[in-house]
């Protein structure tokens, strides 16, 4: 048959992703691949410089998404899919272009097979670099190192014509502009019609007059088992372990196990495969049989990547927190631009990087494939791979995809976001074959539009604004503008933003008092708490955020809670009540010396009609309420974060993540066996950041005090007790290091 495009729905048991997190990531990243400066000094000399080009500050414009839970319904999502006589892809466009299935069709009596590891459902965990991610299929991270901010975002998505387009054949194009490096690019996916092998162009274009750092991995998940081998030309690796160290090691036999079976290891890792130059770049993953998927490219895509989950207690956690019971585990293959996945590679001004990918089915010799000799077992693997798909090939279709990169849409299939329309209306960008229309900008961009065209950027409105900020932008191009404009409550605070992400943090601190001085509002003081935590200012940085949460709890009708607490009184929250002394304003830090007895205390002020939407508004008060918890924790104000915590809205407060905060509260406040209760209960904390220890740090905080009693001093003994005595539940075992 000739290849057919068609648009179709898939059907998945889906969490919703939810809202965004309404305040600007101001803050470093908490990635867990880095290094320091003792470990990039052992690396080659490229590698050390291309781990320290231009890591990020923050994702910044971009915003967090942490607005999922893990209560799934069925949802039909959009997909398109590519078939022809041999293979069958299934994409969807309106989550990153993510490659849900990868099916290769029977012949004669044998059955379909998935040659992907296909997720039976879509669980957001936080994994990309703005929080929301899901497990499965084949992903395109771009951007930094870390999984894409468009994990769970819509690509524009079109019909282009194939190089085999004489023969009816065409092409996928998916496409965005990447924001984190403001760089547009392209992913075609082409299924020639008696093929085996999906085809991938993929171009990374940079159109500014300055050179742009690149990221990119390819990210396949496969299905694991205990027979499941991983194979590529290689006989080192560079492993990653979550204790962020780097090093050399031998392939396949290291530290006292063959690493390139998936559970051979107890800890999940990353192993970069030392291809050498000039060898084929190619990474397969083979089952009991000989059996599974390769992965293959032209030259300029270097880098071969296996990570693992592991055997061990964490990584099963993880994986079942990824899925449903009952479903089995996977690993995932990589291809990427650097050896290591720490690199970033500079693009010059004017140029592109691309290349051409293939992925299709393989069979080897079991015995060969899963023999003791590493040699022999490549050695089979490449030669079944140049026997279903020369290397002469790839580049032969490589040559003949690039005459059709340019080709114009001819038929839209899904639309992405309006900041590509915004970004080529503000440079005056030509980009052939990736036309951002001006009919995708929505109200996120126009605000920036109409600085763009006039000059000003529109001030909030009391409605809106009482609930999200609005986006920011921080190029430099829009800090410039944004310095120009006329002065408002609105047009400082994102001056403020640009301004930090810059580094210019003394002149970010004076636009956000401006913005304050122009009205007073949760955003700049919350921006100005972050820059207080920065500056070793905490006591400052928490009476900020009590008379933010302040502001944004009488800013709409919030339901009351239960109950009120009843806590020593603290004159900070109180003037933060009457909208008086420190905290309101710019804020001094100074707090009044305590005076008075214990009386019922709330934040919230009496509420005013709001015009705000309800779940922004939620979504705001959960975002703002938690960073004040926090806060006030680091300050030693246990009360007053109990105080925050009790007047936000029953929903909020029953999320997981507020039931770890209440049992950190009452710990701070004494009380390990309340604490104790809280964990006993049973909670899941749907946004727990990847390799974020948490949840075991405070559970054993919480038993050692248990053991110890609350006066008494905490010693080595004492500590080693409380682990024996009170293991961790498993199912608060989330941790991917040694411990």
């Amino acid at each position: 048959m000739a290849t057919s495009v068609r648009r179709t729905t898939v059907t998945l048991p889906t969490a919703p992703v939810g809202p965004d997190n309404p305040l600007p990531a101001l803050r470093p990243l908490d990635e867990v691949h880095r290094v320091d400066d003792r470990v990039r000094a052992t690396l080659p000399s490229d590698m050390a410089r291309q781990v320290a080009h231009a890591p990020l500050r923050s994702v910044l414009p971009v915003r967090l998404r942490d607005g999922y839970g893990r209560d799934r319904a069925p949802a039909t999502l959009d997909a398109i899919v590519l078939e022809n006589d041999r293979l069958r892809a299934t994409v969807l466009p309106g989550l990153g272009g993510r490659v849900h299935s990868l099916i290769h069709k029977a012949t004669g009596d044998s059955a379909d097979t998935e040659l992907l590891y296909r997720n039976p459902v879509l669980q957001p965990a936080d994994f990309a670099l703005n929080g929301a991610w899901f497990s499965g299929g084949i992903e395109w991270n771009i951007g930094a190192t870390g999984h894409t901010t468009l994990s769970c975002a819509p690509l524009h998505a079109a019909r282009v014509p194939a190089p085999d387009a004489a023969d009816g054949g065409a092409m996928v194009r998916l496409w965005e502009w990447e924001r984190l490096r403001d760089l547009p690019f392209q992913v075609d996916l082409w299924l020639p019609a008696d093929s085996a092998f999906l085809y991938v162009g993929v171009r990374i274009r940079n159109p500014h007059h300055l050179p742009a750092p690149v990221y990119w991995w390819s990210n396949i998940a496969v299905p694991e088992d205990e027979h499941t081998r991983v194979l590529a030309p290689a006989d080192d690796a560079w492993h990653f372990g979550y204790a962020r160290s780097l090093s050399r090691v031998p392939v396949p036999e290291w530290d006292g196990a063959d690493r390139t079976y998936p559970l051979r290891g107890a800890y999940p890792a990353d192993y970069f495969y030392e291809v050498p130059d000039g060898a084929r770049r190619w990474i397969a993953s083979l089952d009991a049989g000989g059996s599974g998927l390769v992965q293959t490219s032209t030259d300029l895509l270097r880098g071969r990547k296996l990570f693992v989950w592991g055997a061990g207690p964490g990584g099963r956690r993880w994986q079942q927190w990824l899925t449903e019971p009952g479903t089995g585990g996977y690993a995932e293959i990589q291809a990427g631009l650097a050896r290591t996945q720490l690199e970033h590679i500079p693009l010059e001004a004017g140029e592109e990087f691309a290349w051409l990918e293939a992925y299709g089915p393989l069979t080897a010799d079991p015995a060969a494939v899963h023999g003791t000799d590493w040699a022999t077992a490549r050695r089979e693997t490449e030669t079944r791979l140049e026997a279903a798909l020369p290397r002469a090939a790839v580049d032969a279709a490589y040559a003949a995809w690039r005459r059709y990169a340019d080709a114009e849409p001819a038929e839209q299939l899904a639309t992405g976001s309006g900041w590509g329309a915004l970004e080529a209306e503000r440079g005056g960008f030509q980009l052939p074959g990736t036309p951002f229309d001006p009919g995708t900008l929505g109200e996120e961009q126009e605000p920036w539009r109409r600085l763009l065209r006039t000059g000003a950027l529109p001030d909030w409105e009391p409605g809106p604004s009482q609930a999200d900020p609005g986006a920011s932008l921080v190029a430099p191009v829009w800090r410039d503008l944004l310095e120009a404009a006329p002065s408002t409550a609105g047009a400082e605070y994102h001056l403020g933003v640009a301004q930090w992400h810059a580094g210019d943090r003394a002149q970010a601190e004076r636009s956000w008092e401006r913005s304050l001085r122009c009205a007073e509002t949760p955003w700049a003081l919350r921006c100005l708490a972050v820059a207080d935590t920065a500056s070793g200012h905490p006591a400052r940085a928490a009476d900020r955020l009590l008379r933010a949460v302040q502001l944004l709890l009488a800013s709409g009708t919030v339901p009351p809670p239960e109950a009120d607490p009843v806590l020593e009184a603290d004159p900070v929250l109180e003037a933060a009540g009457a909208g008086q002394g420190p905290g309101v304003g710019a804020g001094t830090g100074q707090r009044a010396e305590a005076a008075g007895a214990p009386t019922a205390v709330s934040l919230a002020a009496p509420p005013v009609a709001a015009a705000a939407d309800p779940v922004a508004l939620e979504a705001a008060e959960a975002a703002l309420g938690r960073e004040a918890i926090v806060t006030l924790l680091a300050a030693d104000r246990a009360d007053d974060a109990r105080a925050v915590l009790d007047a936000l809205r029953p929903a909020i407060r029953a999320r997981g993540r507020f039931r770890l905060l209440r049992a950190q509260v009452l710990l701070a406040q004494g009380d390990a066996f309340a604490a104790r209760a809280v964990f006993d209960e049973g909670f899941e904390v749907c946004d727990l950041r990847e390799g974020d220890e948490a949840l075991s740090d405070t559970w054993y905080a919480i038993v050692e005090r248990l053991v110890t009693g609350a006066d008494e001093p905490l010693t080595e003994e004492a500590r080693a007790r409380a682990r024996t005595e009170h293991p961790l539940p498993g199912r608060y075992e989330f941790r991917m290091r040694p411990t």
